[in-house]
């Protein structure tokens, strides 16, 4: 006989091996959910027991969604990256860009030139880029880091931000495109530095779930301590970038995913290893 802990952090219970056998078929247990055998005081995923490996085969776990890093945790992981440094590598983040995108040629190609002509489409529409732009750029960021974590990346990943975070994208690039504007207008250089302080703010919205404005504090936190180097990988972008343009306009639908790829890089260099210990997610059991 067993105990399982449901959805609702309820014991449910006690049901013998049969009947965990039943859910798990269902899809209604896993082997994250926690049970406990009679007679025993441990909580255990249901993997750990060897009576269920069998039923277990072939029956994977629903992705769980990644936690949302909430302020306080944001600041934690500014200090933390911030103590114990860190460095962008231009030449090697324009090199595994690169790689990337010869690696998967017309996927990415294809997915950037779709992003980039949704977004052409949305100038079209009153308001539409100002609404679009954010969840367009951190669906097509969420896209390429995928890609570079080596998990399965497709054309309906480009466009993840409108289910993962579009509330959030899109204030973020209103804040930062009116603030930055208002920035330009008192003087050129705080605007220079809040475009490039705030660059990884949008990833940080789709790959962390944070909100808009605590993403842009992270970002600006962390990226003045390598404002400098930052601001070169972008000036290299564009150089990059003027070439593809240079060579009959068509050469940027190539380039232009190389840099998107070279900044995700970045990004994943500093933020990527997530240094804060983030808590586990809550176990799976029986809805």
């Amino acid at each position: 006989m067993y105990k399982i802990i449901g959805a609702d952090q309820k014991e449910d219970g006690p049901v013998n091996g049969d009947q965990v056998r039943k859910w798990i078929n269902e899809g209604r247990a896993n082997g994250l959910t926690l049970a406990q055998a009679e007679g025993s005081t441990d909580w255990k995923p249901l993997s750990a027991f060897p009576e269920f490996a069998d039923t277990l085969a072939g029956h994977t776990p629903p992705p769980v969604a990644p936690p949302r890093l909430d302020k306080t945790r944001a600041e934690a992981l500014a200090n933390e990256i911030i103590n114990r440094g860190f460095t962008i590598d231009i030449g090697r983040c324009i090199g595994r860009g690169w790689d990337l995108v010869i690696k998967n040629f017309w996927l990415t190609v294809g997915v950037n030139f779709v992003i980039c002509l949704t977004l052409a489409a949305s100038g079209l529409i009153p308001f539409g880029s100002l609404i679009l732009a954010g969840v367009l750029i951190g669906g097509l960021n969420w896209f390429f880091l995928k890609l570079m974590r080596g998990q399965k990346a497709g054309f309906e990943d480009a466009f993840a931000g409108f289910s993962l975070a579009f509330l959030q994208l899109m204030l973020g690039q209103i804040v930062m495109s009116l603030l930055g504007f208002v920035a330009f207008l008192l003087c050129i250089l705080p605007g220079i530095y809040l475009v490039v302080a705030w660059k990884f703010a949008l990833r940080l919205i789709i790959d962390k779930r944070m909100y808009f404005w605590d993403a842009m504090e992270l970002s600006r936190k962390v990226v003045t301590k390598r404002w400098w180097a930052l601001f070169g990988l972008l000036v290299v972008n564009f150089l990059i970038n003027l070439l593809g343009v240079i060579a009959c306009l068509i050469g940027v639908f190539v380039t232009m995913p190389i840099t998107v790829a070279a900044v995700m890089y970045a990004y994943e260099d500093i933020f990527g290893n997530q240094p804060v210990q983030m808590p586990p997610p809550p176990p799976a059991a029986i809805s």
